[in-house]
């Protein structure tokens, strides 16, 4: 049985509806096997079985071996197909797609830092091939998992991000780059669905949580999460002050189908949870509900009268324009995570 069996029948619950479009349909993705990919993989199998779609994914990926290795149950999969290539440079596979999903390259700060180059020409390329293709093989509809990493430094007085935030990375701080990729990757859909008429829509992606997340990278909740599993102090980097929230990856994959069908074109959308918590309240909530007797250590204390750095979405507009919820809490949401690893 699939570890994520209960977590799949919540997202067919929540999209059965949505799926009629997709019947006889071919959907084609890159970043297929990465953290987002697979929850996408994982709904798309599971859905298309359960609604008896007929529907195929190819999925773009530079290491078939290691997909194959880490997914079996979907790399044989007869309705998936994997193909070899670099986003930037795939060759196009044959036939009409109807659906593309460009959720290729992962938020990796160790990238980002020794090969920034490397990053920002994955992310502008990579979306330009990808929407060249969509455009080639007649894709009625394209899903580009942009960051809201786009809006840059949100200020202290700043709660929650809407999508009508004008702010903007530094764009002469090399630490940019993830951001301005992202934000050439939207102008791109634009310009695209003016010259061609795809219908592009957009996930501003903010924190997430759940299996398949690497705990070995710099997302804090997996670094707790990692440090509980192996009986360690949960170790805080900084001073615990900045503030995130985190969405459970069974409601991102419900959102992101969501956003795909139904969302309007070029109307940028948060993905994400608005209940923030501190860094320091994080590590708490990790201790209290893995293992209460877990030491927590903070590296250094915070410095009076300074703000704490936030990155917390809105996510009024993804309520009110498509009636998405939050659905898995955030001590749940560590639950099943920890869970998934020890069932590993």
């Amino acid at each position: 049985m699939n570890k994520l069996a209960p977590d799949l029948e919540l997202i067919a619950a929540k999209t059965r509806e949505l799926w009629q479009e997709m019947r006889g349909e071919r959907l084609f993705i890159t970043g297929g096997t990465g953290f987002f990919g697979c929850w996408l993989l994982e709904s798309f199998c599971h859905i298309n079985r359960e609604l008896s779609l007929g529907a195929e994914v190819t999925v773009l990926t530079r290491n078939p071996e290691s997909f194959a290795k880490k997914c079996p149950h979907l790399a044989y999969d007869p309705a998936l197909h994997l193909l070899f290539g670099d986003a930037r440079s795939f060759s196009f596979p044959g036939g009409s797609y109807g659906f593309v999903i460009h959720a290729a390259t992962e938020a990796s700060a160790r990238q980002a830092a020794e090969a920034p180059l490397e990053m920002l020409s994955t992310i502008i390329a990579g979306t330009e091939r990808t929407l060249e293709f969509a455009a080639a093989c007649g894709a009625k509809k394209f899903l580009l998992t942009s960051s809201g990493a786009v809006y840059g430094k949100q200020p202290p007085e700043l709660t929650h991000v809407p999508e009508s935030y004008a702010g903007a990375p530094d764009p002469l701080d090399p630490a940019s780059v993830y951001a301005e990729g992202k934000r050439v990757s939207e102008l791109l859909c634009s310009l695209y669905q003016k010259q061609t008429g795809l219908e592009c829509k957009i996930a501003r992606c903010w924190t997430f949580c759940g299996p398949y997340l690497r705990l070995d990278i710099h997302f804090a909740i997996g670094n707790f999460i990692a440090d509980l599993l192996a009986g360690r102090p949960i170790q805080i980097q900084g001073d615990g002050t900045p503030r995130r929230s985190y969405l459970y990856m069974a409601d991102l994959a419900i959102w992101l189908w969501t956003i795909l069908f139904r969302a309007p074109a070029l109307a940028p959308i948060n993905v994400g949870s608005d209940h923030d918590v501190s860094i320091l309240e994080l590590a708490q909530i990790v201790a209290a509900t893995l293992n209460s007797a877990t030491e927590i250590r903070v590296a250094r204390q915070p410095q009076p009268g300074v703000a704490p750095l936030r990155y917390v979405p809105s996510v009024k507009l993804a309520a009110s324009l498509l009636g998405l919820r939050e659905t898995v809490g955030l001590e749940e949401c560590i639950r099943r995570t920890a869970d998934w690893y020890r069932a590993q």
